[in-house]
């Protein structure tokens, strides 16, 4: 039998592992050098297999807990794991900012550099910032009309016309474009996101809906959305670790939340993924353990985690390569010498 070292836990890429894992009333720990939950039945105790060597993150709800030997297993096969509210609701809501999920990241090993180096080429100028977050939106645009035009939303009732979609977008790529500074683009993100509600209510025929603040909704499709998102959080926190990228560094989100660039890789695929299950899955009834493993498969088969990760590598390039030549030419202007005063001494 040959035998793997735990190092080789990580020969799966994060884009290419299966598994999300959200977790509520059970204990995480390591039984027979595997990692496994454990929840009570009765007098009985059942214990769940982790396979962490295809798991990308792990988010712990209400009523869990997790033993430190669980928590270096996890690092050394690169999970993620992040504490949240239960049903996908922040960790801590009576604060002046809400804390939406708190990661622990695996610190067992080296991380790349290049793309944190570019990163942090660009970060601390304004205006390459508003770049960077104008080109994730526009590719968050840019993905959308085919993921909510797939056959297997149709099949499953989210049934959108494409010119529809497509008119959404062409409306709103200019405004991004256009945006003068963060706060303008927040605006358009807000009325773009509001528009794409309206548009999967119609497409369902789901009646009024109303997006709820964080954690405070009652009906099932503000529910889901909330619960959807934090997969979709995971995803995002997972991208900006594989590739060395801190969640301090936002380009979007940096003022609204902690560790905000999770938020602007969520943005990415939120819209595209969450919004149109979560209106399904209202509607048929689901609960959230069924919307949960469709969201997971749509987001599989969408290959949402790759498409993170190579936008932010894109982002990092493009905006460090914009940063290099804003350099360039300031370095090719001549200084110019500070004219003098000559002739005025003396002329009283």
């Amino acid at each position: 039998m040959e035998i793997f070292a735990p190092s080789d836990l990580r020969v799966i890429l994060h884009s290419k592992r299966a598994n999300i894992y959200y977790l509520e009333h059970c204990r995480v720990l390591v039984n027979g050098g595997r990692v496994e939950y454990v929840t009570d039945a009765g007098k009985r105790q059942l214990y769940w297999n982790i396979p962490i060597a295809n798991t990308t993150s792990i988010l712990l709800g209400t009523g869990t807990s997790i033993t430190q030997a669980a928590m270096r297993e996890l690092a050394k096969a690169g999970v993620l794991v992040g504490f949240c509210g239960g049903g996908g609701t922040p960790l801590f809501a009576a604060n002046e900012m809400d804390v939406e999920v708190a990661w622990l990241s695996p610190q067992s090993e080296y991380r790349p550099t290049e793309y944190l180096q570019a990163w942090v080429r660009f970060w601390f100028e304004d205006e390459l910032r508003l770049a960077a977050a104008k080109q994730l939106q526009l590719q968050r645009l840019n993905w959308l009309p085919a993921q909510w035009t797939t056959r297997a939303l149709r099949d499953i009732g989210f049934d959108v016309p494409v010119d529809a979609v497509q008119a959404l977008v062409a409306q709103f790529k200019p405004m991004v474009a256009n945006a003068p500074d963060i706060t303008a683009l927040l605006t358009d993100e807000a009325r773009l996101t509001k528009a794409l509600y309206k548009l999967a209510v119609q497409a369902c025929g789901y009646g009024d809906f109303t997006r709820a603040k964080r954690g405070s909704g009652t009906d099932a499709a503000n529910r889901f959305l909330d619960h959807g998102n934090y997969l979709a959080y995971g995803l995002g926190a997972t991208a900006t670790w594989v590739l060395g990228l801190p969640h301090g560094l936002a380009v979007l989100h940096g003022k609204t939340r902690r560790g905000g660039l999770v938020f602007d890789a969520a943005d990415l695929v939120k819209d595209a993924i969450i919004v149109p299950q979560a209106f399904v899955s209202a509607m048929r009834g689901d609960d959230e353990q069924q919307f949960r493993r469709q969201c997971i498969e749509a987001l599989t088969r969408s290959e949402a985690l790759d498409f993170i990760i190579d936008q932010l590598k894109a982002i990092a390039i493009d905006t460090a390569r914009l940063a290099q030549q804003a350099d360039t030419a300031r370095d090719a202007t001549p200084d110019l010498a500070p004219a003098t005063a000559s002739g005025t001494e003396g002329a009283a």
